[in-house]
């Protein structure tokens, strides 16, 4: 049986997609969730630090000193949520492709979109790559954003409901 070549370039080969991100400094960093939560952890230190800074300003918080430092509190937690939204669209795209069974590309251009169906083997191939490597990522991305998106949801309960 004769083989094809593929006719996708070899930097939007979905395989070479999910090398090259898992070699990124960043997309890396939810290969182990523990290190991926110290991380978030340090981002959202970082963020508080900086938004009690930047809170400090305000005459209004100068009376009501909880009310100021659960705000940074709360209002810091926009950081992670953004670096884990960002890892989890990145690694979610290439999932897509590697499980789908066409691969979109393009030779020269967003103008000239190609389309190319995978032949059984290599669909296999990649089904096994997102099934093992990146499904597992998602799913940590997915249990972290949701932490944080609760965090989120009871620091804007708490500041609708409750009167400091």
């Amino acid at each position: 049986m004769k083989e094809t070549k593929c006719p996708v370039p070899r930097e939007q080969q979905p395989t070479n997609e999910f090398i090259e991100l898992s070699k990124s400094k960043i997309f890396s960093w939810p290969k182990t969730k523990k290190s991926l939560i110290l991380i978030l952890i340090k981002f959202w230190v970082g963020a508080f630090v900086l938004f009690l800074v930047i809170s400090s300003g305000s005459i209004y918080f100068k009376t009501k000193i909880l009310k100021y430092i659960l705000l940074s509190f709360f209002s810091s937690l926009s950081i992670p949520l953004l670096i884990s939204l960002r890892l989890y669209i990145g690694w979610n795209h290439v999932f897509k492709r590697l499980i789908s069974e066409r691969v979109e590309y393009e030779e020269s251009g967003w103008y000239d979109g190609q389309v190319w169906i995978k032949p059984l083997v290599l669909k296999e191939k990649e089904s096994l790559i997102a099934s093992i490597e990146v499904k597992p990522i998602l799913k940590n991305l997915i249990q972290i954003l949701s932490i944080i998106s609760v965090l989120v949801l009871v620091g804007f309960l708490l500041f609708q409901y409750y009167n400091f």
